[in-house]
């Protein structure tokens, strides 16, 4: 089954073409307190629905691919909709559903492996992995974002920079763009954003009965 990763899910996207700018090699205080705030709003919420949009462009910025997808996320746990599939995440177990193959792949979510989480992505996940700087403001439509560019310490990654634009007002993520060293860029970008939804935790376990016939790979 294809795997759907979340640095890939990268986080979310900028719009329009970016420049790459002298990279940095001491983290920005003021970028620091920009990512914090986003990362202590988001943690307040109880819960957090959000539509998305992303995008992959060779190194030209030719669009290759562009889908949409949703995203519902409460304490620990996730549901994920994206490109036929479906992901899962209780806070323990990840199911992944490849709806055309009518598979799901089960896995057990090892938080000492480093993983990428949805909710590390819209909250503190430049803590210990990345040099930061605050790029600067400009205007993305009616919003004022703040642009900050992250380059992970592990050089080893088959990415070398990350854009994140920042809500200036709304203290919330509204884009990531990933450059990879092949040369490829996936950004996604943050639709509707909705908070303190209701959210059984049902919704965040795969429930076989609703998809009848389905081959399960349980690989824990």
């Amino acid at each position: 089954m294809k795997k759907l990763t979340f640095l890939a899910f990268g986080l979310v996207l900028l719009a329009g073409s970016v420049i790459a700018q002298t990279k940095p090699t001491k983290n920005d205080p003021e970028a620091k307190k920009i990512l914090d705030a986003v990362s202590t709003r988001f943690k307040s919420f109880t819960s957090v629905q959000a539509t998305f949009t992303y995008k992959v462009e060779n190194a030209a910025g030719k669009v290759l691919s562009t889908k949409t997808g949703t995203i519902l996320m409460k304490g620990t746990r996730y549901k994920l909709s994206f490109g036929g599939q479906e992901i899962f995440c209780n806070g323990t177990t990840v199911w992944n559903l490849d709806k055309a193959a009518n598979e799901v792949t089960i896995n057990t979510l090892d938080a000492s492996s480093g993983m990428i989480t949805p909710q590390k992505l819209f909250s503190n996940f430049y803590d210990k992995d990345f040099l930061y700087v605050l790029n600067g403001e400009k205007k993305v439509g009616a919003k004022l974002v703040q642009e900050i560019q992250l380059t992970p310490l592990d050089k080893s990654k088959n990415f070398h920079t990350v854009f994140v634009l920042v809500d200036k007002n709304a203290k919330t993520m509204y884009s990531t763009k990933v450059l990879e060293n092949a040369g490829n860029r996936y950004s996604y970008t943050v639709g509707t954003l909705k908070t303190n939804i209701p959210a059984a935790d049902a919704l965040f376990v795969f429930d076989k009965a609703k998809f009848p016939g389905v081959t399960v790979e349980d690989l824990r």
